[in-house]
């Protein structure tokens, strides 16, 4: 092969490697667009397979930080023994212990350091658990019971003020009247068209979730034990983690993709411990607050605004409103100081709390946040209103360091403020501002 083949083959051959990894995308994404449906539920059964492992991912992720304190705790118990041991030994027959039973002691008693603290971690998370259902679920359920008792009674003050408007407004009387006889109509119409025919198939659903209830339990128990495995083995899981990436990447990739893998866990295991917490102590000054000024079913209240909390931004709105409507019914003056009090509470949350417990650990604007949420909402329900704002948070630090590393390739500054009012950048790379071009007064006739 000639000098020319060869420039051939160089000047070509990335350009044909592009073209077919262009094309191949091209069929892939055709492909996935025109079989979603199967893919999807492919992807839904797959995971309703894989629940009791990815329930047990959860489990130890969010425990993992627990452990890893607990089992530095012990360690640094040993090692303080181990050393007031090495300054004065114990000698059986005038002669220390040989070393091999050392090592073997020592090992041992890391390995029981171990389990030790992963049963202690997997007893507090038990524990706080139990402590919330023994102290939320009794007063929940209180409040629930106070709500459908009272509910008759709040439907005859309901009923009682609507005829006393329609008496006094015989105009709005009539209208109500025709559109209380097309909905009587439509509630024949649907029963007798819709519910009968169709009462076999409620009943199944019914049973289904049932099943589906009992299902989550045994995946929920099953977890619990992926999770002891997951603790005990993490290190090495972590280990083998990084021995696949060196084999199948270059050592400078490999060591920039562990580099964000890392940046990943602190945004995500700040973030959800932080905003778990965060809820927390919301939840517990919102029952303290709502039991001080006498709310009807506060700790009922207090739930619902602990655990939609967990959602940024739209949290305090989303728990608001339902708890709002419930006080309403009961007491609407209390109704006004509960709305109230919820606005000085989230104004608490977020600048004082919120900002002191999480700090600043997405890096993400007020703009960016509020757009993660509404996309992986969109996308993933709940979940992705939860997990959206620290996922974003990698996939932005992601896309910035691309940016920083092609500027720092054309030798362009990375400081975003050489940027603010720019016009262009000159051949010599200086940064020309816009000049701000006065208008001429207009001349007085």
């Amino acid at each position: 092969m000639n000098e020319k083949h060869h420039v051939f083959i160089r000047k070509y051959l990335p350009m044909a490697g592009m073209i077919l990894l262009a094309l191949s995308g091209a069929i892939l994404l055709f492909f996935t667009i025109f079989r979603m449906q199967v893919i999807g539920d492919f992807v839904q059964r797959l995971l309703d397979i894989l629940a009791p492992i990815l329930y047990g991912v959860v489990l130890a992720y969010l425990l993992s930080p627990i452990c890893n304190k607990i089992e530095g705790a012990l360690l640094a118990l040993l090692k303080k023994k181990r050393e007031r041991q090495a300054s004065s030994p114990q000698k059986a027959g005038g002669k220390m212990f040989p070393r091999f039973f050392r090592r073997k002691e020592s090992g041992k008693a890391e390995s029981a350091i171990s389990g030790l603290a992963i049963t202690a971690s997997l007893l507090l998370m038990l524990l706080a658990v139990y402590g919330l259902i023994a102290l939320v679920v009794p007063q929940v359920v209180s409040s629930i019971r106070s709500i459908i008792e009272a509910l008759p009674s709040y439907l005859q003050t309901a009923e009682n003020w609507m005829i006393q408007f329609l008496n006094d407004n015989p105009d709005m009387a009539r209208t109500v009247q025709q559109a209380t006889d097309s909905a009587i109509n439509w509630l024949q119409n649907w029963i007798r068209t819709d519910l009968l025919p169709n009462l076999n198939n409620i009943v199944s659903g019914v049973s289904s979730g049932v099943l589906g209830v009992v299902n989550v339990l045994k995946n929920l128990v099953i977890g619990v034990i992926v999770t002891i495995y997951l603790l005990a083995s993490r290190r090495k899981f972590a280990s083998q983690a990084k021995k696949i990436v060196y084999s199948l990447l270059p050592a400078n990739l490999a060591n920039s993709f562990i580099a964000h893998t890392r940046y990943a866990h602190r945004v995500f295991g700040g973030f959800i411990s932080g905003k778990i917490l965060d809820s927390l102590i919301i939840g517990v000054i919102c029952f303290v607050g709502a039991s001080f000024m006498r709310l009807p079913y506060s700790m009922l209240v207090s739930v619902i605004i602990g655990i939609t909390n967990i959602i940024p931004f739209f949290g305090p709105f989303i728990g608001a409103i339902p708890c709002g409507l419930l006080i309403l019914l009961a007491d609407p003056l209390r109704c006004l100081y509960f709305v109230f009090f919820i606005v000085i509470l989230q104004q608490f949350d977020g600048n004082i709390l919120g900002p002191k417990i999480l700090g600043d650990s997405t890096g993400l604007s007020s703009f960016w946040v509020l757009f993660s949420i509404l996309l992986f909402g969109g996308l993933f329900g709940f979940v992705g209103m939860v997990i959206g704002v620290p996922t974003f948070a990698v996939i932005y630090n992601l896309i910035n360091q691309f940016i920083n590393r092609r500027l720092e390739k054309k030798e362009l500054s990375t400081n975003t403020d050489f940027y603010d009012n720019l016009d262009h950048i000159g051949e010599g790379k200086e940064y020309v501002k816009k000049q701000q071009v006065r208008m001429p007064a207009r001349e007085k006739k």
